[in-house]
Order: C-alpha cells, then sequence, then structure tokens
C-alpha cells in the first residue's frame, strides 16, 4: 500500500400557538410556496472517474504521461459578469484517482500572464479568494448539502473547508457558520506560473475524505475558476448569480469510483509544549515555566465515521482575537479558532445563522474550555465521533474540563442527529448536558429542528427548544422560524424568534431573552450593466421587538443600497431608525450611564471598499448618527498592501465619537497585521491591537513550520500592555508569554 503523509407551562403552549400560526402563514399564503420542485442536482455534467496503477509526480508540471489518461474539462461557464456566456480564458482540467489519492491536474490559460493576481502564499488566507485561484468542491455523499471544499492560487497557497448545509448564510463572503474556514484537511499542492497561465497539481488523499461504503461510487463536484484583473467568475457546472460553489445541488458528478482505499485509518499526532510566561498583578510578577505533553487521536471507525480523541488538549497556536469595541447592551460574538472543535463543527449547529442577526446559537464551543473573560480553562481531555451513516447525520462530543478560578471542573456532553429527507430538507434533534464535576449544578438544553426546502429557491427553517436548570421550572422554551426565498434577482425572508424569560443555554450564545422578535426583509438585485456597475442592491427591513407581554421594546427600520462595481469596488449607503425601551440603567462606560427610558435615534451610514485583491487596497466608512440622548461619530479608515508575493502589511484605525447627556468620551481602536511567508509552509503573522476603552495594547506574533504533512511547529508570542495610570506614556506590560509546540503525525 502506499504511504501519504497525513496530516415547559402556558407560556410553553403560547409560543408554540405562535410558532404554529406562523408556520401556516408562511405556507398557505405565501404565493412563493410552490410544488415540490424537482430535483436540483445537475445531470448534464458528468465526468467518470479514471482509475490509474501509480498517481502522477507532483513538480508542477502537466507533462507526465498519466495526466493524458485523465478525462478532460475544458468547458467553463461564466457566473460573473456575464452569466452564461463561456469563459473569457481558456481552462483545462483532468481528474484521475490511483485509489488512495484524487489527482487534479490544471492548466489556467492567460492571455495576460503578467497580469496575475497572485500575492498570497500563507494557508488558509481568506485573501486566496480575492485573487486568481481555482476552487474544488467534493460532495462525497452526494446528499447535496454538505462538502470538502479545496482552493488553490499560482503561487501555491491552500485553502480549505468544510461545508453544510449549502453554506447558508453565507452570501457575498459573509461569515457563516455553515462555512468552517478554519478546517484543515491533509492534501497537497504544487502550482507554478508558466508563460500560457498557471498550472497547478493537487493531490487529495481519501483518508482526508468521508464517502459512502459503496462500490462503485458517485461523487459531486464542482470547479470554478477566479480571475482576478476580471472579476470574473466561471464554473464547469453553472451556478446562477445568488448562489456560490458552496452550492453543492447544483454541483455536477464524478462517476463509477471504485476500489477507494483509505487504509487504516489512524492518525495519532502527540505533541509537546514548553515555554515561559511573565504575569504582573497589582505590582507583583510572576514568572513561570511550562511544559506539557498531549496527543490527539484520530480513527477512522468506517469510511463515513471518524472517531477524535484529544488528551490533555492545548491550544497555543491559536490565534488571539480580533478586538471589537462593545457599545450596546449585549454580548459581543467571537468566532471559535481551535482545532478540535473546528472539525465537522457544522454537524452541531442549530440557531439562527445570519451573521447580522444571531438571535440564539444553541450550541456555541467557547462556552467549552474558556472563561467568560476568555481565559484559558483546562481541558483534560475530549471524545469526538462524527459522520453519517446513510441518509443519518450523527455527532456526539464529551470533553471534560479541569477546575480552575476556584471553580468545579465541568463535563460537557453534546448529542446531534439529523435526517435528510427529500432532496435538500432534513429534521434533526440536539441534546446538551453540562454538569460540574464536584457540584450540583446542571444546565441541560433540548432542541428539535428542521430545514424544508420545498423549492430550488425556497427555504423554511426553524428549532423550538427548551432548557432545563435547577431552581427554573417554567420559562424555559424558545422557538424560531424562517422561510427565505432566493432567486437572482430578490432576497425575501421574514423570520420570527420567541426566547422565553428564563430561556438559559449556557453551552450556547444568547445575547438577549425575553423577547419575541420578528423581521422581514426585502432586497432586489438589478444588474443595469452600465457606468461600471454590476450590481444594485436596494433592501429595506424591519426588526421589530418585543417583551414576553407584547410590550414594544425594540424596532428598528432599515433602509439600504449596495452598489458593486465592476472593478470590484463596493459603495453601501444606509439608514437605520431605531426605538429602544430601557428598563434600567444602561451603563456604556464607566462614569457614562443612560437613564431608563424610551429613545428614539437614526443612523447613516456611508462605506466604501476598494477591489481586495488589489496590490493596494483600503476601506472608508462614516457613519454619523443620533444615540439615545446624544450623538455618535464612527469613522474607520483601512489600509493594506501586497508589497511583494510574500510579504503584505494591514493598518485599521477606527474611531468612535459619544456625546450623551451624562458625559462624552472618545473610543480609539488601532490594529496592524504583518505577514510573511517564505513558502506555503513557513509563515510569521503578527497582530498588534489597542482599545482604549480597556487601556490595553496587545501584540501577537506567531510562526508556524508545517515540515511535512500534518506536522507543524509554531512559535507563538503573546503580549499585552496596560497602565491606566500613564495614558501618554509607553505602557508597561501586564504579561507576556513565549510558548512553543510542536507535533508529528504519525499515520497509517
Amino acid at each position: 500500500m502506499k504511504s501519504f503523509p497525513t496530516r415547559s407551562s402556558v407560556k410553553g403552549l403560547h409560543l408554540q400557538f405562535r410558532l404554529r400560526h406562523l408556520w401556516l402563514l408562511l405556507t398557505t399564503v405565501s404565493p412563493l410556496n410552490p410544488p415540490l420542485a424537482a430535483q436540483e442536482t445537475s445531470t448534464s455534467y458528468n465526468i467518470g472517474a479514471v482509475l490509474v496503477d501509480e498517481g502522477p509526480t507532483l513538480d508542477g508540471s502537466l507533462e507526465d504521461v498519466v495526466w493524458q489518461r485523465g478525462t478532460l474539462i475544458d468547458v467553463f461557464i461564466q457566473q460573473e459578469p456575464d452569466e452564461g456566456s463561456p469563459s473569457t480564458e481558456r481552462t483545462e482540467v483532468r481528474i484521475l484517482h490511483d485509489g488512495e489519492t484524487l489527482y487534479l491536474g490544471v492548466f489556467a490559460f492567460d492571455s495576460e500572464p503578467e497580469a496575475l493576481t497572485a500575492t498570497e502564499m500563507r494557508r488558509d488566507s481568506e485573501r486566496i479568494l480575492q485573487e486568481d485561484n481555482f476552487q474544488i468542491i467534493l460532495d462525497t455523499f452526494r446528499d447535496s448539502r454538505s462538502g470538502y471544499m479545496f482552493v488553490t492560487n499560482p503561487l501555491g497557497a491552500m485553502l480549505d473547508q468544510q461545508v453544510a448545509n449549502e453554506g447558508e448564510g453565507g452570501r457575498f463572503g459573509r461569515a457563516s457558520s455553515n462555512v468552517n474556514r478554519d478546517w484543515d484537511g491533509v492534501w497537497e499542492v504544487v502550482a507554478k506560473k508558466v508563460p500560457e497561465g498557471w498550472i497547478a497539481e493537487i493531490a487529495i488523499p481519501m483518508i482526508t475524505l468521508r464517502f459512502p461504503e459503496s462500490e462503485p461510487q458517485s461523487w459531486g463536484i464542482n470547479l470554478m475558476r477566479n480571475i482576478g484583473r476580471k472579476n470574473e467568475q466561471a464554473f464547469w457546472s453553472p451556478i446562477p448569480k445568488p448562489y456560490s460553489i458552496t452550492r453543492v445541488s447544483l454541483a455536477g458528478t464524478l462517476d463509477n469510483l471504485s476500489s477507494l482505499n483509505r487504509g487504516r485509518d489512524l492518525r495519532i499526532t502527540p505533541f509537546v509544549t514548553g515555554g515561559a510566561s511573565r504575569i504582573r498583578s497589582a505590582g507583583v510578577t510572576d514568572d513561570a515555566l511550562q511544559r506539557d505533553i498531549g496527543m490527539d487521536l484520530k480513527y477512522g471507525v468506517s469510511a463515513s465515521l471518524n472517531l477524535d480523541v484529544t488528551i490533555n488538549t492545548d491550544f497555543a497556536q491559536a490565534e488571539v482575537d480580533d478586538e471589537q469595541v462593545n457599545l450596546t447592551r449585549f454580548a459581543l460574538f467571537y468566532p471559535e479558532k481551535r482545532d478540535f472543535f473546528l472539525e465537522n463543527a457544522g454537524q452541531f449547529n442549530v440557531g439562527s445563522v445570519s451573521s447580522f442577526n444571531r438571535l440564539a446559537d444553541l450550541f456555541f464551543t467557547r462556552r467549552i474550555g474558556l472563561s467568560d473573560t476568555g481565559e484559558t480553562v483546562p481541558i483534560i481531555g475530549g471524545v469526538r465521533l462524527t459522520g453519517k451513516l446513510g441518509r443519518n447525520d450523527i455527532a456526539l462530543m464529551d470533553v471534560q474540563t479541569n477546575g480552575v478560578f476556584e471553580e468545579s471542573g465541568e463535563n460537557f456532553l453534546v448529542a446531534r442527529y439529523s435526517r435528510n429527507i427529500l432532496t435538500r430538507s432534513k429534521v434533526g434533534a440536539l441534546f446538551i448536558n453540562k454538569a460540574q464535576t464536584n457540584g450540583t449544578h446542571y444546565n441541560r438544553t433540548y432542541a428539535v429542528d428542521m430545514t424544508l426546502a420545498s423549492h430550488a429557491n425556497f427555504t423554511v427553517t426553524g428549532f423550538l427548544a427548551k432548557t432545563e436548570t435547577p431552581s427554573i421550572s417554567t420559562g424555559d422554551m424558545a422557538g424560531y422560524l424562517n422561510a427565505t426565498w432566493l432567486s437572482q434577482s430578490w432576497r425575501i425572508y421574514g423570520e420570527f424568534g420567541d426566547l422565553q424569560d428564563n430561556f438559559n443555554p449556557e453551552v450556547g450564545f444568547l445575547p438577549r431573552r425575553g423577547i419575541r422578535t420578528t423581521k422581514l426583509h426585502v432586497e432586489w438585485n438589478p444588474r443595469p450593466d452600465r457606468w461600471g456597475i454590476r450590481m444594485l442592491s436596494p433592501m429595506y427591513d424591519i426588526m421589530y421587538t418585543t417583551d414576553q407581554q407584547n410590550r414594544l421594546v425594540s424596532r428598528r427600520y432599515h433602509f439600504m443600497n449596495g452598489t458593486v462595481f465592476d472593478n470590484g469596488a463596493y459603495l453601501n449607503i444606509f439608514y437605520n431608525r431605531n426605538y429602544e425601551r430601557l428598563d434600567e440603567p444602561f451603563i456604556v462606560r464607566k462614569g457614562v450611564t443612560i437613564v431608563p427610558g424610551a429613545y428614539r435615534y437614526g443612523q447613516l451610514r456611508l462605506s466604501f471598499n476598494s477591489n481586495q485583491a488589489r496590490r493596494v487596497y483600503y476601506n472608508l466608512m462614516l457613519a454619523p448618527q443620533t444615540f439615545f440622548d446624544g450623538t455618535r461619530v464612527d469613522m474607520n479608515a483601512t489600509l493594506g498592501a501586497r508589497v511583494t508575493n510574500q510579504f503584505s502589511a494591514q493598518a485599521s484605525y477606527t474611531r468612535n465619537d459619544i456625546d450623551l447627556s451624562a458625559g462624552e468620551f472618545k473610543v480609539h481602536l488601532a490594529a496592524f497585521r504583518v505577514d510573511y511567508a517564505l513558502s506555503p509552509t513557513l509563515t510569521l503573522r503578527t497582530l498588534t491591537q489597542y482599545n482604549s476603552l480597556s487601556d490595553q495594547w496587545g501584540t501577537s506574533a506567531r510562526l508556524r513550520y508545517t515540515y511535512r504533512p500534518g506536522s507543524d511547529i509554531y512559535v507563538v508570542y503573546d503580549e499585552v500592555r496596560r497602565d491606566p495610570t500613564d495614558p501618554t506614556g509607553l505602557l508597561e506590560f501586564r504579561d507576556r508569554r513565549l510558548m512553543l509546540k510542536a507535533s508529528y503525525l504519525l499515520s497509517r
């Protein structure tokens, strides 16, 4: 075998009635609810898999004779700018496999090779998506919902991600809990610029993927090329403009896959960590040395079911959070960045997926191993089982933390089941149990959810949930329902959420409870094809929020128009009209408190982003507004430069000027990033941030060397400086840490 280096209650009844009423309204009155559509999956874009005895040598050339045995794909259809027209540049792709590895040979011809946009070499950099690139998505279970996505560029940079629920919530590049950009698979790329364009040879081991145990089998597959300077996207299996490559229900088919061999899928990654820290508190300095060992294990129980085990878990390599300024009454959302919680994370998702109206995420992994202030809580170990059994998705996780901060350790058990029905629909259930190891406190969450995609353009999602907490027996339910129509020209959705006063998912993210929220959103996307404008996005939405007694507590009217230009720039203008009722004092910052009452205020915002794929790019934003009983002006400026193919830098500055009857203040937020890539396997990233609200400077540097696929060395330096008594001088350090982590992948 060839080896490959791997890497409750009246209120409860009332809630149910409200949800049922909304459901009937949406499904009987709405003209957007046609009969069940035929399967959307593309059937005209099929390619047969070619089995070879031995795969090609990856050297940046397609001269290896084995490539000629792969079936040729050379017709790509534009999505942008001219949907349905052939791509303006020729692309040739050949696909073959040797049972253990899937190979793709890509020749991206270009009439202006000197104008190729390729400056990014770092792994998993989102900037790759803005440059010349080639993308592959594999729906290995052919479930029209999930997939593995791989992206590379002319420099051989690598980005990989897992897709769940067709990337729902990720339209127009928006972040989505259904697109896991932090997943790292084991694969290889060798790319090279040539006089005719650029070449990429891609090798994806079967051990990286999950797929059914059948023979032969068919996978969903789609290919996309992005031509940076033209802002052109072309697909093998065409995708309409409202969607992206994550729309796997519109993918083509890779047929006749046979003799697939994942081998004995056992991967053990031991690691060692060592370092030193210095922490200063109340004038006392504490120096400490740290050293530890741990292990991660991955075992393929079957070709479609995977077991992960982590022991003495360490996340020294995880990047620090980007600083945010919170001028609201509610908690801010920070994304998960720790490896163990990222793989197959989409299988645990239940909640509202929109990052613009995040009502509730019932399972939020940052509640495990992190305190409310972001401090690390030691994880003794964890086990996770994820995968598919036919049309059934299974996800189990159990994690044990150690006691810290004079608190008991905790056990977290999460069980998620869903079943695929019809073409793109599903039903599911979720159970979460959080329990103190040496105590009596516990918290549980029970939920059922569904996604009904009865038409290619129409989707209904929702959940009904209940929590269980000692001393709480009523008012602990929640429900959510969303109906969305998405076509080439229109995006229309309505949603309703009811979060009772005592609904308490301690292992979830819940910015606000004791509310009922109704929202209607209408968005039109005309394409004038003149004046250099590619698309306009005028929209209107209204969000109406009451308490559980149906008393109005918040209302927002939102008017916006976004303009996408042919050159990749984006202009956005919007106006919000807000109503907020405060039943309690709102402490905006220390010494500045807004008294209870009813407030009406408006917000105007203008922003312009240049094409982020350019060597030099910039973003500008200005938002003058009234704010409760005063005024507020927000400003932001970002300037970035890709100085060379290896070196890039970005500086940003945000300022908030607040003037209220209780006082006035200014908030400054600054950040400076530097990225240096000696090669795709050796990268350095530094981030320096300042937040005047906390009077804190922070610097973080991470050096990563991938000396073989799946095996890494990290050198991490973090520093925090803070001295509120000396706002003008050089801030003294509060703590600093230097850590080294080395891992080595052992696989069979």
